[in-house]
C-alpha cells in the first residue's frame, strides 16, 4: 500500500516523537474518549443511530473523529470506534446497549464455545480502512491513532455476557479450566492482531491496546494468564514501525508486566505518579496519562494545578504524551478540555 503523503510530517509529530522517547518542544495532548458524548456537536451527528452501526459508516467515522481535533486542537486524532467492533464483524451475536455496555447474546463459557468462536478476516472490517483513508487527508500533520481491545477484557466481556464488577464468571473459567482460557484468549488475540494491522495497513500513525479491566487480576494471574496473550498482539506489529501504546485502568502494580508485554508507550492511570510508572516501566519506554477525568469538574485553579503538576512528573520519563487516565466523562465541559491543551503547551514552552 502507498504511503499516506503526510507520513513524514507525522513521523515528526510531537506526539509520534514523544512515543519513540525523542526529544519535543512540549507533551502531545490527546484525551481518551476525545471523540464522544462530551460534546454537543457529537450528539447531534450521532443522533439515535446505534453505536455499532455508527463505526460501519466511514463518513460519519471521520466526522466524529474531527471533532476533537478541530475544537481542542489535540496533538493526535483517534478513530471513532469501538473495542468489539471486530467481535461483532466476525459474526459474534452482541450488542452495545446505551448506559450499559457491549452484551453478548450467547456468553462463551466452555471449550465448545471456544471453538465455535469465528476469525475475523480483513475484508468484515473494510469500513475501518476506508474510515482511515478519508481521514489523513483531512487531518493532514496530525497523527492518527487506531486501537483495539486486549484479550483480556474482550474475553471478560464475552465469558460474562457484558460488563461485569467483580468479573466472576471469568475468574472461574481462568482458574477452572485453564486450557479453555487459553483457547479463548489465542483466538481473541488473533482477531485483535488481524483488527490492527487493518488499520495499520491504511495508515494510522499508532496504536493503542485497551486492556481496561486487567486490573482486576494480581501480578502473577495477569502474567500467567494475560501476559503471553497481549505479547501475541504487540509483538505481531514489531516490525509495522508505529509506536505501540499499552493501557488499562487500575493497573499500577502491573506496570512492569505491561511493559514487558511489548509496548513502546504505557498508559498510566491517575492511582500512579507518572515518575513512579517511569521507573516502574523501565528507561526505554515513554508513559501516557495521567489527569484524573474528574478533576476536570474542580475550578479552574485546581485544573490548572494538577496539570503542571503531571506535566513535570512526566518529564522524569523518555517521553510523555499527556492524557487522562482515563476516558473523558460525559458531563465535562468541552471548553475545560480546550483549556487544558492550551495549558500543557503553554507550561512545555514556559
Amino acid at each position: 500500500m502507498m504511503a499516506p503523503m503526510n507520513s513524514t510530517n507525522i513521523h515528526q509529530s510531537p506526539f509520534v516523537r514523544a512515543c519513540w522517547g525523542q526529544p519535543v518542544p512540549y507533551p502531545p495532548v490527546w484525551f481518551m474518549r476525545q471523540a464522544g458524548r462530551s460534546l454537543p456537536e457529537y450528539r447531534q451527528v450521532r443522533a439515535d443511530l446505534p453505536m455499532l452501526e455508527s463505526c460501519r459508516r466511514p463518513e460519519l467515522v471521520t466526522e466524529i473523529t474531527l471533532q476533537p481535533v478541530r475544537r481542542h486542537r489535540v496533538d493526535a486524532a483517534i478513530l471513532f470506534s469501538d473495542i468489539v467492533v471486530p467481535l461483532a464483524a466476525a459474526g459474534i451475536d452482541l450488542d452495545i446497549v446505551p448506559g450499559v455496555g457491549p452484551v453478548v447474546a450467547d456468553p462463551v463459557r466452555d471449550a465448545a464455545a471456544v471453538a465455535a468462536l469465528p476469525r475475523l478476516d480483513p475484508d468484515q472490517v473494510g469500513y475501518v480502512a476506508d474510515a482511515v483513508a478519508l481521514l489523513l487527508p483531512e487531518l493532514k500533520d496530525t497523527p492518527l491513532i487506531g486501537f483495539a481491545g486486549a484479550p483480556f477484557t474482550l474475553a471478560s466481556y464475552l465469558v460474562e455476557g457484558g460488563p461485569s464488577r467483580h468479573h466472576e464468571r471469568t475468574k472461574a473459567l481462568m482458574y477452572g479450566a485453564p486450557q479453555v482460557w487459553h483457547a479463548l484468549c489465542a483466538r481473541l488475540a488473533e482477531i485483535t492482531l488481524t483488527f490492527l494491522r487493518v488499520q495499520v495497513g491504511a495508515g494510522v500513525a499508532a496504536v493503542q491496546l485497551f486492556d481496561s479491566w486487567a486490573g482486576a487480576l494480581s501480578e502473577a494471574d495477569y502474567r500467567e494468564y494475560v501476559l503471553p496473550h497481549s505479547t501475541a498482539v504487540l509483538g505481531g506489529l514489531a516490525g509495522a514501525g508505529v509506536p505501540r501504546i499499552h493501557f488499562g485502568v487500575g493497573t499500577g502494580h502491573l506496570l512492569p508486566a505491561m511493559a514487558q508485554a511489548g509496548a513502546d508507550v504505557v498508559g498510566v492511570d491517575w492511582r500512579t505518579p507518572l515518575s513512579e510508572a517511569a521507573t516502574a516501566v523501565g528507561p526505554d519506554r515513554a508513559v501516557q496519562g495521567n489527569l484524573d477525568p474528574a478533576v476536570l469538574f474542580a475550578p479552574w485553579p485546581a485544573i490548572e494545578a494538577q496539570v503542571r503538576r503531571i506535566v513535570a512528573e512526566g518529564a522524569s520519563a523518555p517521553g510523555h504524551v499527556f492524557n487522562l487516565g482515563h476516558g473523558v466523562l460525559p458531563a465535562t465541559d468541552p471548553d475545560i478540555l480546550t483549556r487544558v491543551v492550551a495549558l500543557v503547551h503553554e507550561v512545555s514552552a514556559g
